[in-house]
């Protein structure tokens, strides 16, 4: 492994962070307001240390898979670790522990907070706070490509180690026009949204902190009631149909712009993401209408948001679902641990892994019943390749076993039952709230620090897609 070539690409990971702190420096500037210091300096930081590897290390097309690896998992690493700088040297609530998790938290598009009063901080850190978001939203790596010129095959090889493998076979195009692709459909997203949020009366500031917060799927909002604050219909629409479109394969949104709508109406994956929500708000809507809402029109409108906004991974609230039925939170926790599609922003096991699952059960249990037939798991009409069945269930298995593991880690630090699982399961799916003492309306300031520590390493897994990191932890990997 050659550590000036890791160096000089986490070098631009960095100069892209960077470029977002100056802006939440302008913004402290513009409100003169207690962050600015803290975002400056932090800046300055993430430019020096992403400057350096540039001037001094040659340029270089030519990576190996395994510095591949390397240099996405040390992307991640650094910008998190510089992020947390605003937060530390802010203070408030932010020791380094809780500056660690609100900084994973926001690069993973997790949501998840340990703010008890959101709305006490600056604009500017507010700012920054939301832009974790939305760099992290198609990945660090992804963005920095994008503006690149052509890097050969070390850009195919970043991407392909960035991207969710389910995702990258999705996309028909070259390395290069996918990553165009990719990063087109996520900013004309974004500025759409923003821009109806403008419409529908929220200011500049909030619409552009919750287009990220929703395009990326991740839910930091600006306000300590999350959407709940601007108690609007209107909003809670828009919000819900972009967090839908997020959800979905920008593979998919792309063939849809481009007018092939017979491959968006015939893809068994956006089917079966889009029929499980429809469901999921009817069951919940039932559950949740007579006990919690009288009204059908409330019932239908808070269950579909809650459902929308875990089954993405987003995060965003209108209700306190801590105080629906049990069946409902057992409902809303499925979601938390399906999540929407590959290729998307979204979090969680994802539909397509769940799909690819179920024909896979199916195919066993075909084979029990005909020992001699040559029985293959199809998705879109091909055949998909053993290793990739086995790939999923395994990528299954080794998820719920660390959510597992990370609800005992929870237990034995004193963490309830309710709230270790479910906030477990909202990490590593970079979902956000759970239940119990983390629900939609909560926040995470009550866990032990030990506990932060260990769901952030739960955010960073589920958002690198386990394997990234495991072969990271491998020895050889670094020979």
């Amino acid at each position: 492994m050659r550590l000036s070539v890791v160096l000089r690409y986490t070098g631009l990971v960095l100069l892209v962070d960077a470029t977002f702190l100056f802006t939440a420096a302008v913004i402290s500037l513009n409100d003169g307001d207690s962050a600015l210091l803290p975002l400056l300096y932090a800046a300055l930081v993430a430019a020096l240390f992403g400057v350096f590897p540039i001037i001094f290390v040659p340029s270089t097309t030519s990576i190996t898979n395994k510095e591949g690896f390397i240099i996405v998992v040390f992307g991640w690493l650094l910008s998190c670790a510089v992020g947390l700088l605003p937060y530390v040297l802010w203070g408030g609530e932010f020791n380094l522990t809780n500056s660690w998790f609100e900084s994973v938290s926001g690069f993973t598009t997790t949501g998840a907070s340990i703010l008890t009063n959101v709305e006490a901080l600056p604009r500017g850190l507010l700012f920054w706070r939301s832009a974790t978001h939305w760099i992290g939203g198609t990945g660090i790596i992804i963005f920095v490509l994008s503006v690149l010129p052509s890097m050969g095959k070390a850009g195919m090889i970043l991407y392909r180690t960035e991207m969710s493998p389910l995702a990258a076979e999705n996309f028909l195009f070259r390395t290069r026009r996918t990553i165009h692709i990719l990063v087109s459909i996520y900013v004309g997203l974004t500025v759409l949204e923003t821009a109806i949020l403008l419409i529908c009366g929220l200011n500049l500031f909030d619409a552009v902190t919750h287009a990220f917060g929703t395009i990326a799927t991740g839910g930091f909002s600006t306000k300590n009631t999350s959407v709940a604050h601007f108690d609007s219909l209107s909003v809670e629409i828009v919000i819900m149909v972009f967090m839908i479109l997020s959800g979905i394969h920008f593979g998919v949104l792309f063939a849809a712009v481009s007018g092939k709508l017979e491959e968006v109406w015939n893809s068994p994956i956006l089917k079966f993401y889009l029929v499980a929500l429809l469901i999921g708000v009817g069951l919940v809507a039932v559950k949740v209408h007579g006990c919690i809402y009288h009204d059908w029109g409330e019932a239908i409108r808070y269950a579909s948001f809650q459902v929308i906004s875990l089954g993405t991974s987003t995060g965003f609230a209108t209700a306190d679902s801590s105080i629906w039925p049990p069946f409902a939170q057992l409902l809303l926790i499925s979601f938390t641990l399906q999540c929407a599609c590959a290729g998307s922003t979204s979090g969680g096991i994802k539909t397509d892994r769940i799909v690819i699952f179920w024909k896979a059960v199916v195919r066993r249990i075909k084979s029990i019943q005909h020992p001699s037939a040559v029985i293959t798991v199809k998705l879109n009409n091909a055949s998909l390749p053993d290793d990739v069945v086995e790939a999923t269930v395994l990528f299954i298995a080794l998820y719920l076993g660390i959510t597992f593991l990370t609800t005992l880690v929870l237990g034995f630090l004193g963490v309830d039952p309710l709230t270790a699982f479910s906030g477990s399961a909202a990490n590593i799916g970079n979902v956000g709230p759970g239940f119990g003492g983390v629900g939609s309306f909560g926040n995470y300031s009550s866990i032990p620090a030990l506990g932060k520590w260990a769901l952030t390493a739960s955010m960073l897994l589920g958002r690198l897609e386990i394997f990234s990191i495991m072969v990271l932890l491998m020895p050889r990997s670094w020979e």
